[in-house]
């Protein structure tokens, strides 16, 4: 399982609202290309949020289903990149000196031959999620900067 973590000077309640737009995610999620469309009801368990995602000119479009919501502080997601499978994705958000800690875990679920390589492919998700958490925290800034400037 890779495993980031990053100190947000945010509340768990201004983070989980970015994680709650849908629009959002091809903001700060590496790889995601564009949002097609998501339901309604996102973030609840059960609904998906449907999106391309790609390098280059490959581009494959897909979903991503809520599988555990507990906002603000936890919010698990079931990642399809069909060919390459399903990932698992928890987002722990737990309040900090101020701000939030946050705990970014990834793992590959499916297929089995991909999910038995988690621990070779666990450094290059980290470096993406790295990557991922960098982005987000910019996307938390500029949303909270918004709302304060209300």
């Amino acid at each position: 399982m890779a495993y980031n973590e990053s100190f947000f000077n945010a509340t768990p309640e201004d983070i989980f609202a970015v994680l709650s737009d849908p629009g959002s995610y091809e903001h700060w999620v590496v790889g995601a290309k564009e949002i097609r469309d998501a339901d309604s009801n996102w973030p609840q368990p059960g609904s998906r949020l449907y999106h391309s995602v790609g390098i280059g000119p490959i581009v494959v479009k897909d979903s991503t289903k809520v599988l555990v919501s507990e906002g603000p502080s936890h919010l698990r997601l079931q990642a399809r990149g069909r060919p390459f499978g399903i990932a698992h994705i928890d987002f722990e958000l737990t309040p900090e000196r101020g701000g939030t800690h946050v705990q970014l875990r990834e793992s590959v679920a499916e297929p089995w031959f991909l999910a038995a390589l988690n621990p070779v492919l666990d450094p290059l998700v980290r470096v993406r999620n790295a990557e991922t958490l960098r982005r987000l925290t910019g996307v938390v800034t500029s949303a909270t900067n918004t709302e304060a400037g209300r």
